[in-house]
Order: structure tokens, then sequence, then C-alpha cells
């Protein structure tokens, strides 16, 4: 679990090595994937993503915990894990990082304070818009 918070949350759902799953899956609580996704992932809790695990998705997620195969684009709300033999080619953001040694992350990762929803209009009021900069005005 994330943070060594064992418990944080019920597994309600299990994708084992072997099956295969295309589309938009979405969950409460905690989700395992050690199988193959491709399509979308939503969700406000937990993905664990397993040392056998093939994904290719946009990711939108509370926390994120990867020791597999990630391929796509993540939006990460708290926190997103990275494993050692974890292969992310992927695009990230998250508040949130931590890599272990043996880890790879290929692509660009925007992490700080406010990072970790998608552009647009908020989809969950309690997460605060990221301020746009005043036109003139050199940071």
């Amino acid at each position: 679990m994330i943070g060594g918070k064992k418990g944080s949350g019920t597994l309600n759902g299990f994708l084992d090595r072997g099956a295969r799953f295309e589309g938009t899956l979405s969950f409460e609580d905690t989700f395992r994937i050690d199988g193959v996704l491709k399509g979308k992932v939503v969700t406000k809790n937990e993905l664990i993503i397993g040392d056998g695990a093939a994904i290719d998705a946009e990711i939108h997620v509370g926390r994120l915990s990867v020791s597999g195969n990630v391929r796509g684009v993540i939006y990460a709300r708290e926190r997103v894990e990275v494993h050692a033999g974890a292969r992310l080619h992927a695009e990230i953001h998250t508040p949130s990082l931590l890599v272990e040694d043996g880890a790879v992350i290929q692509g660009p990762v925007e992490t700080g304070p406010q990072v970790g929803r998608a552009p647009g209009a908020p989809s969950d009021p309690s997460i605060p818009a990221i301020p746009s900069p005043s036109p003139g005005k050199k940071e």
C-alpha cells in the first residue's frame, strides 16, 4: 500500500496475470492490476499496478503505486510511487512523486502542491484551480 498505510483502503477489485481489459475502468477504494489494461482508469482512490502488469492508459487517480509497465498519461491527486523494476513511458502530473532506485521514467514529470488534476474545469470542487499568470506579470 502507498506510504505504508496498510489497511487504508479495501481492495475491491483485481485484474490478475493473464487477464486483459479494454475500456474505462472506474472503482471505489483500491484496485490492483497484474494483467493487461488498455483504455482509461478513473478513481478518487488508489490504483496498484503490480510487477506483471502492462498498462496503456490515461489514468486519473487519488494515489498510484507502480511496480509494472505503464504507457500513457497519469494524473494523481495525492501521490505516485514508482517502485524498483517499474518502467513508465508516461507523462506524470502529481503533487508528490517517490521513485525508488532501479525504476525507469521516460516522459515529462510535473510535480508541486497544485498539480495532479487534468486540465480544464475541475471535476472535483475540492481541488483548487491552478491560477493563470496575469498578463504583463513577470515571474
